[in-house]
């Protein structure tokens, strides 16, 4: 995903829609918010897209190594303290 600054000399409209439909975009304003600009489109491509973020990937990653396991009384146990 791209961050465009909204200050960055002059941008327009259909040159930055034409970027999304390459990757999508987080648009920066001056004050600071930020707004995701995405392309709408099939299920496909937001699979695609998905696949594509490495820091999603990466999280997801390392939540399947988790082997945490708990019975119901371990639970039960933490709970109460």
């Amino acid at each position: 995903m791209k961050t465009i600054g909204l200050t960055e000399g002059a941008l327009n409209l259909e040159g930055v829609l034409g970027m999304t439909s390459q990757e999508n975009m987080i648009l920066r304003m001056e004050d600071g918010r930020e707004f995701v600009l995405a392309e709408v489109d099939s299920f496909d491509r937001e699979v695609e897209l998905t696949r594509k973020n490495q820091e999603l990937m990466n999280f997801l990653d390392e939540r399947s190594n988790d082997q945490g396991v708990f019975t119901v009384e371990q639970a039960r146990e933490q709970l109460a303290t």
